[in-house]
């Protein structure tokens, strides 16, 4: 997909030793979204927002994919011809090792000389990608954040380079002195390695102004040489990671409130210490009524977090939570003196993990995959284990008006303003934030509208991120899947039934809580046995489900 901007100019900062003032480009081409305000003075206001925008960034510019050789077109040939290069080896064996002792000697003086000829030339070789890394780092960011100016806060969003991680910055508007005009909207800003360095040098002694600048928006025509053109192309699997992060926020999760020196403690200790082999994961034992212990694989090391509590409803068992791709947390090492409050959002083993740290008027989110080479597109299909409940596009229309109409709304306020019922707003809510036209605040839980793109998400090509969601629709068609029984335990709804493919028959079950999100799952397929849900539900568990979806509507509707 390709993105395109326009920006009027560029952002700039003007510093002095008394003030400091930070104008952002917003992106011409959308509608107007424009903001201005002076930071507070008092309540570490400028170190919050100084040290919220310093996570954004390390998440923008984080990269921690493995950058080894590919051996596989090597191993190819050589299995091709390892017979012909054996025998011709051990027929020149003799010759072979006394040209090859007389070539090691010959390269040893070759390197001696090497390194004194050519010692020049690699110094001004480093001296040219010192500069280049200084002139042009630009260039090393992937796309410029998301910024939304809401009613009652500003809200920047980023995604990583290799599509593990995830933050949100929210700054209440609460943290300003004074906010000038404003126009609530979305859009993206022009932001480069020169402006995260200005933000290092915000200061409590400085007037700081920030400003999201509306000067673009009045020039009459497009001609205007101030205007700079981007074009970004994105392979999908971006844009589909950013919409699996919103539908993993809505998911059910075990919170865990941990105190700030719990969070200094476990980064302190990955600091300490080089894993040399696995495994190498972050294990959450939770037991009723007992402080949560943290474990840090394969040492044992084991933190017990005293003051910490679970935020809800109290666990009925105990459970173990295992993550992976820990060392990601160290970009939350800058917040733990300013943390007030920290939040852990664990969804299950292997699943996604939200971390929100609170600081006064600032909450930075950070949301990381299963582990780190597990994307948020090509593993994790989180929106399919969202409620499949079907709602009118008139439905989704009135929910959609009521939400842009108050920018932040909780779900059961938006049923009460389109008199809809909390299912059918439910469902549309899922569908807007899939389309990527909204998200999901977790540390409010309200939903906000924010519009990721410009123009409307070609959802058809982004439709199926999977070969199993496909798969399960053939399945579905062809008429494959017969519904066992719908039986309720609690509040949960069990589904059982079979599904043929091929020539082998399949017994999927499915566990829904009481919001009909898929709450467990038991299938004898592959897909199922080497990834349970982590990477979502195989294509018998979505075709059992979609089967059984009518019903699930009609026993509602009587309910009702």
């Amino acid at each position: 997909m390709q993105f395109r901007y326009q920006y009027y100019g560029a952002s700039t900062v003007d510093d002095s030793a008394t003030a400091q003032a930070f104008r952002l480009a917003p992106d011409t081409l959308r509608p107007p979204t424009h903001f201005q305000g002076q930071l507070r003075r008092d309540a570490h206001a400028h170190l919050v927002f100084r040290e919220a925008l310093s996570a954004l960034h390390a998440v923008v510019v984080s990269d921690q994919r493995p950058r080894g050789r590919n051996p596989a077109a090597y191993q190819a040939w050589l299995q091709a011809h390892e017979g012909e290069l054996l025998a011709r080896f051990m027929a020149q064996a003799q010759t072979l090792k006394a040209r090859a002792a007389a070539a090691t000697a010959e390269l040893a003086q070759l390197r001696e000389k090497k390194a004194s000829l050519l010692a020049p030339f690699y110094k001004a070789r480093q001296r040219y990608f010192d500069w280049l890394y200084q002139a042009h780092r630009d260039t090393w960011f992937v796309l410029d954040p998301v910024i939304t100016v809401h009613p009652e806060r500003l809200l920047f969003e980023a995604f990583s380079q290799d599509e593990s991680s995830y933050c949100a910055v929210s700054l209440s508007h609460e943290l300003f002195e004074r906010v000038g005009d404003m126009a609530c909207g979305t859009t993206n800003i022009d932001y480069s390695a020169s402006l995260y360095e200005e933000f290092q040098k915000v200061r409590d002694y400085k007037a700081t102004q920030f400003a999201v600048d509306p000067t673009g928006f009045t020039v009459a025509t497009g001609d205007d040489p101030a205007f700079v053109e981007e074009k970004i192309d994105l392979p999908d699997s971006w844009v589909r990671g950013f919409l699996q992060v919103s539908s993993a926020m809505t998911l059910p999760a075990t919170v865990l409130e941990l105190h700030p020196m719990d969070l200094h403690n476990l980064c302190s200790l990955l600091r300490q210490r080089k894993e040399r082999a696995g495994p190498r994961s972050l294990r959450f034992e939770l037991v009723p009524g007992q402080p949560a212990r943290l474990v840090l694989e394969p040492w044992n090391l084991t933190l017990t977090a005293r003051r910490s509590a679970i935020v809800g409803a109290p666990l009925a068992a105990p459970r173990a939570v295992r993550l992976w791709g820990r060392r990601r947390l160290l970009t939350l090492e800058r917040l733990i003196p300013l943390a007030t409050r920290v939040r852990v959002h664990l969804l299950g083993s292997g699943m996604p993990s939200f971390w929100v740290v609170e600081m006064g008027g600032v909450t930075v989110t950070l949301g990381l995959s299963g582990w780190t080479a597990n994307d948020w597109s090509a593993a994790g299909r989180f929106d399919l284990l969202q409620a499949r409940h079907e709602v009118s596009e008139a439905s989704q229309l009135a929910v959609a008006g009521a939400l842009q109409s108050t920018w932040l709304a909780t779900p059961a306020e938006l049923a009460a303003r389109t008199g809809l019922p909390q299912a059918d707003v439910d469902a549309a809510m899922t569908a807007w934030v899939q389309a990527g036209r909204a998200i999901f605040d977790l540390p409010t839980g309200r939903y906000a509208w924010r519009e990721l793109s410009r123009e409307p998400l070609p959802l058809n090509t982004l439709r199926f991120a999977s070969p199993e969601e496909s798969q399960a629709l053939a399945l579905v068609h062809a008429r494959g899947v017969r519904l066992g029984g719908i039986r309720r335990e609690g509040g949960r709804l069990l589904i059982e039934g079979t599904v043929k493919a091929g020539e082998r028959s399949y017994t999927p079950r499915l566990t829904l809580n009481a919001d009909e999100q898929l709450q467990d799952g038991h299938c004898g397929c592959n897909f199922y046995s080497q990834n349970k849900l982590r990477r979502g539900p195989c294509q018998h568990l979505l075709a059992l489900r979609q089967v059984a979806q009518p019903q699930l509507d009609d026993a509602r509707t009587q309910g009702e």
